[in-house]
């Protein structure tokens, strides 16, 4: 090994120390912490007592019911959000022009100017029995109208909050496509729905790909939503931790549901790694989350 690679590598070594001691410390310290808490057992006056013991990964079935929320709204709030984001990121990309596509990106920026809990909290008025229901009660639409506390508070809420992260990484990979693709495509005497299915969708998928995985990831873990807009009748996987480390102090389950839910994350992000590989080897554009 001659001086030059030396230095080299020392020099690579000091410049990923910072991030290496900050990845150990941030991230890899407190999941080895918790896994060790995840086998012990509960002190009688709450929080940790070392043992060695599966029951806290037994007894998970008991909390099923969060996960099952968490898995169930967290697909329905990144599927409409799919459904909301790709018409948008597609008129951005293909059919405004520069002025307006600058305003449109603004305005999709705008919301994150303000706090995500006010933005929430607002969501309550909006949906309370003062707000939207009391509108179409006067209009003698609907009667005894419930919004507030229900799966479509959630979902809304959701929607509302996560709309941006699944738009913009369908907007750059929609920006990145090769005009001349879709003129060849009509060339060859494909209407626009067949451009559209497929030339324009094939290529976008990485975005879209990208872009599920960034909201139904951060959805995983949500718990202001559900709390506020949910009003603590439907619990997510987030709303039983934070039940089970400050209020029952059951520190070992708690860390065992955690392991678990980082369980269920890698699985989805193996799945979302495979994906992004396999379109990428088909020589697509690829809008990488990692």
């Amino acid at each position: 090994m001659t001086v030059s690679t030396r230095k080299t590598k020392l020099t690579t070594a000091l410049l990923l120390a910072p991030a290496s001691l900050w990845y150990l410390l941030l991230l890899v310290a407190p999941l080895v912490i918790v896994t060790i808490f995840s086998f012990g057992e509960r002190a009688p006056e709450g929080g940790y007592a070392a043992a060695f013991t599966f029951e806290q990964y037994l007894k998970l079935p008991t909390r099923s019911t969060p996960f099952i929320n968490t898995l169930w709204l967290a697909s329905l709030g990144t599927f409409f959000c799919i459904i909301l984001a790709y018409p948008l990121a597609y008129y951005l990309a293909t059919r405004a022009s520069a002025q307006m596509k600058s305003i449109l990106v603004a305005l999709i920026i705008v919301p994150f100017w303000t706090s995500f809990l006010i933005r929430t909290y607002a969501w309550i008025t909006i949906l309370s029995s003062r707000g939207i229901p009391a509108i179409l009660e006067r209009l003698g639409l609907v009667q005894d109208l419930v919004l507030l506390n229900t799966p479509f508070a959630i979902t809304l809420g959701i929607v509302y909050n996560y709309l941006p992260l699944m738009t913009f990484p369908l907007y750059v990979s929609l920006e990145r496509l090769d005009k001349r693709l879709l003129e060849a495509s009509k060339d060859l005497g494909a209407n626009r729905w067949g451009t559209f299915w497929q030339v324009t969708f094939p290529l976008s998928a990485p975005g879209l790909i990208t872009g599920s995985m960034l909201v139904f990831i951060l959805l995983m873990g949500e718990y202001l939503i559900p709390a506020l807009l949910g009003g603590g009748k439907i619990f997510f996987v987030g709303n039983a931790l934070v039940d089970l480390f400050l209020q029952s102090r059951n520190w070992p389950f708690g860390s065992a549901v955690s392991m678990a839910l980082n369980f269920i994350m890698l699985v989805i992000i193996s799945l979302y790694l495979w994906l992004t590989s396999r379109l990428g080897g088909e020589g697509r554009e690829e809008v990488s989350l990692f």
